[in-house]
């Protein structure tokens, strides 16, 4: 303790007494340390921050168009702690927007370092997407729509997530965005908007940061109820409610209980004459009037208390 004043007469600042055999002083050691590092921590990202996970079955490019993202210019990044124990979310500022791109640890990971098990990687994406409000979902420009890529969709909806199909290595493609939209609108719900990128070019990627914000607005929106029940009016009059035994289901009314991502509540009269086709047309149709292609629309109905 007294030999630290010693040091006084180097004129370097305020010794620290310190113990390596006990740790005493170790505390008030790591305090001058931090409080003599340049600059700051990463920010806190706030909740109107767009956090989006990318995801992809093995090879299709994920890896690729996270570094082409991260490395545009006039993009600011940084890095910041993700919730599971090695995730790492990086964080990525354009203009007035910020995207948080999360749990990019496994994507930045060299290959041969990667745990190969497919179901750990599953898993991983479906931590990523429940963290995410947008997910894109890559397919290979130069394979096409395969089982896979729907597969990697369904992971997405599951979890909530908006959807937006990236066709990425645009710059060796053999198949275009209308040779695959077809199967993708028979085959994915939330019918979601393609983009085409080429990781190695840059080709597509501010446009396909503009289509997050869009799809994010989406996400995000509150339908007025005025409005909703005015369209609900428009549905009742194309198409009469399923009937069972003589009783047939009558739409009431509605309005939407949740945003991130929208959830609606339409009292009917009998929520038990509900068919899973009818209410596929309404979810549709929903979607379609409100310009909600690649959202999740979450549609409780319930009987009118």
């Amino acid at each position: 303790g007294a030999e630290a004043l010693e040091f006084h007469r180097l004129g370097l600042g305020e010794p620290v007494p310190f113990s390596a055999l006990h740790g005493h002083g170790s505390g008030d050691l790591l305090d001058a340390i931090v409080d003599a590092l340049p600059g700051e921590g990463p920010p806190e990202v706030g909740e109107e921050a767009i956090r989006v996970a990318i995801l992809g079955r093995p090879n299709v490019g994920k890896s690729s168009l996270l570094n082409a993202l991260v490395g545009q210019e006039r993009v600011i990044v940084s890095d910041v702690p993700g919730t599971t124990r090695d995730a790492i979310d990086t964080t990525l500022v354009r203009g007035d927007t910020t995207f948080l791109l999360v749990d990019t640890a496994g994507l930045r990971r060299k290959r041969r370092h990667r745990q190969q098990i497919e179901y750990y990687s599953e898993l991983r994406a479906l931590a990523a997407a429940e963290r995410a409000d947008v997910a894109l979902v890559l397919v290979d420009a130069a394979e096409g729509l395969v089982d896979q890529d729907l597969t990697v969709a369904d992971v997405a909806r599951k979890a909530g997530c908006s959807t937006l199909v990236v066709l990425s290595k645009w710059d060796a493609a053999t198949v275009g965005i209308e040779d695959v939209r077809p199967r993708l609108e028979d085959r994915l719900r939330q019918r979601p908007p393609i983009v085409a990128v080429s990781a190695l070019t840059g080709r597509g990627l501010r446009r396909l940061l503009d289509r997050v914000e869009e799809l994010f607005a989406k996400h995000t929106a509150r339908i007025q109820t005025g409005e909703l029940n005015r369209f609900l009016g428009e549905l009742r009059s194309q198409r009469p409610g399923p009937a069972r035994n003589g009783r047939r289901l009558n739409l009431l009314y509605g309005t939407q209980v949740e945003t991130r991502p929208p959830r609606f509540r339409l009292f009917v009269n009998d929520p038990g004459l509900v068919t899973r086709d009818w209410a596929y047309w309404v979810e549709n149709r929903v979607r379609d009037r409100f310009g909600l292609a690649g959202v999740p629309v979450v549609i409780d109905f319930v009987r009118r208390g």
